[in-house]
């Protein structure tokens, strides 16, 4: 019904930059939040940033004042700019949308597969 696609991954410098993009596409009436996810090999997942169609954002303190994000509503999309990546930065990234379905009564969440960062010299 739902899928998100990500973009944007790779392999970069420490104190280098990416750019992850995320689209949504589908049976879609309304988008609530929409965010990034990310898990290192043999953590949990945590949540990076979210931001509310309302503009409320949340970011975790270890992304503070270099992580972005952003969302353009007319493509459905959220953006994660990404700045003075360190080492402990590298995960699998995971896009997430809060998506109200075309017919259904309620929202549901809705993943993408993810994207590799990895930050090394």
């Amino acid at each position: 019904q739902v899928q998100l696609v990500e973009s944007g991954g790779g392999l970069v410098q420490p104190g280098g930059s990416l750019r992850l993009s995320c689209a949504a596409s589908g049976s879609i009436s309304s988008i609530d939040v929409m965010g990034w996810y990310r898990q290192a090999p043999g953590k949990q997942r945590e949540l990076v940033a979210s931001l509310s169609n309302g503009g409320s954002t949340h970011y975790a303190n270890s992304v503070k004042g270099r992580f972005a994000i952003s969302r353009d509503n007319a493509k459905n999309t959220v953006y994660l700019q990404m700045n003075s990546l360190k080492p402990e930065d590298t995960a699998l990234y995971y896009c997430y949308a809060h998506v109200l379905v075309v017919a259904d009564k309620g929202y549901r969440d809705f993943w993408g597969s993810g994207t590799q960062v990895t930050v090394s010299s």
